[in-house]
């Protein structure tokens, strides 16, 4: 278990001495020495809240930081303050999950330049002829294709064409955004390329995709389901009856995007990412079943690499990079130390009691950084198996419970407003509670119940 290592608790070790003095030691300069390295993990934890707290808010006072530059920043700070040594912050840095996101951004980039996002939304979304099909057919399109492309990608591409039924329909379309975004993260789960968060967990566990699926996939059509049935219960009004002229979009409308469509490029990017769903079938680890997808799509006589490489988010990489060093340093303080002695003995098993620490501690620092602190915990269950799941699910599910808890939903929401429909907090919290709440008790029990 993981406070069975010393190597957590290092200070102790290293300030006892101090406190006892070889013989002929002068008090007065071991107390000086004391009080220098006090001040010295006063200014890591220091770097550690105020790197958290940002990242939480997404932004720091009067600073025009984002995500990425504030985890690069505590890095470096970090590094500096003696919070974590050169070497072992190279060392905490994952490599695999940098490629295997990397690659997936590849292959996504790719299928967005085709058109292929716009070419199926738009078909998909047009056969809506009631609020409550539109409802329907958005929660299935959202999940099932972010499980596949990422959720973040899904809602880019997703919720402009969403917003346009809304509004050529004349409906009010914060009950259709506040859907698309929570069956974006409750489908992601279901795969271990779905988000960030999965990615992370299948390349530090080893868990294949198939086992990742087949365990989490039940339990994200559930979620699914749930985000269907809260927005009905919520939005009663919008959703009670009428019809929807012609889909909302219009033939006109999917023929001008169906147009603009690049055949060439979109079966390309279609036969690579068959190519991943075959290798990752094969038992292939992820991370090289997506480089050899992404391989596939560099080679090319037709498209220019800097179009594709203009697509690919390298804040998110160096976010991530940030945030395993970040992490890092969290875990050897001995405040984290102290906490891990604290909670792990009343989290003998990866059951409820798991799933609940995991929802709180991804609505306070985000679910990645959540997964990265609470990854040495999954590790020293009995069964680590379990304990990997029960994070992927908790992590992500968590995201549904306020407008701030994942990306995925900042982007429907910014972007719903730009399209003239404003998802308030208040708006968003009378989905997202039950849908947090009652998937992650469904997707604790069924985790339980099918590895118990």
């Amino acid at each position: 278990m993981i406070h069975e290592r010393d190597d957590l608790f290092h200070w102790r070790a290293v300030r006892a001495p101090l406190e006892r003095g070889p013989v002929g030691f002068n008090a007065a300069p071991r107390r000086a020495i004391l009080r220098l390295m006090g001040v010295s993990q006063l200014l890591v934890y220091g770097i550690i809240v105020a790197a958290f707290a940002g990242i939480a808010a997404g932004r720091l006072p009067r600073l025009a930081m984002n995500r990425a530059s504030m985890a690069l920043a505590a890095a470096i700070l970090l590094v500096a303050a003696g919070g974590i040594g050169a070497k072992e912050a190279f060392a905490a840095i994952d490599v695999e999950t940098i490629a295997l996101l990397l690659a997936m951004m590849l292959l996504v980039a790719n299928l967005r330049l085709s058109g292929f996002f716009d070419l199926a939304g738009t078909k998909v979304l047009s056969m809506a002829r009631s609020p409550k099909a539109l409802l329907a057919i958005v929660v299935l399109s959202a999940g099932f294709l972010s499980a596949l492309f990422l959720n973040d990608t899904i809602c880019i591409m997703l919720t402009p064409l969403v917003a346009e039924i809304a509004r050529r329909s004349g409906r009010d379309g914060k009950p259709y955004l506040i859907a698309l975004a929570t069956a974006a993260n409750a489908g992601s789960c279901a795969t271990a390329i779905g988000n960030p968060q999965n990615m992370l967990i299948a390349s530090q566990s080893g868990i294949s995709f198939l086992e990742f699926a087949a365990n989490l996939a039940p339990p994200s059509l559930a979620a699914m389901f749930l985000c269907y049935l809260f927005t009905i219960l919520a939005f009663r009004a919008e959703l009670a009856g009428g019809t929807l002229a012609a889909g909302g979009i219009g033939q006109g409308a999917a023929t001008a995007r169906a147009g603009a469509a690049d055949r060439r490029l979109m079966v390309k990017s279609l036969a690579a990412s068959a190519l991943l769903l075959v290798l990752l079938a094969l038992g292939v680890r992820t991370s090289l079943a997506a480089l050899a997808a992404a391989c596939v799509l560099m080679v090319t006589r037709r498209i220019d690499p800097e179009r594709v490489f203009a697509e690919v988010d390298f804040s998110l990489l160096v976010f991530f990079s940030g945030l395993f060093v970040l992490t890092g340093a969290v875990a050897k303080t001995p405040l984290f130390g102290r906490a891990m002695r604290a909670v792990l003995p009343s989290l003998d098993m990866p059951g409820a009691a798991f799933a609940g620490v995991v929802t709180l501690a991804s609505n306070l620092v985000s679910n990645v950084p959540a997964v990265m602190l609470l990854s040495p915990v999954a590790k020293g269950f009995p069964d680590p198996g379990t304990g990997w799941l029960m994070l992927a699910m908790a992590s992500t599910y968590a995201g549904n419970l306020t407008l701030l808890g994942s990306v995925a939903n900042l982007i429907v929401a910014e972007q719903g407003e730009k399209a003239g429909f404003r998802v308030g907090f208040g708006d968003y919290l009378k989905v997202g509670l039950p849908v947090t709440l009652a998937s992650v008790a469904a997707g604790a029990a069924w985790i339980s119940f099918l590895r118990g």
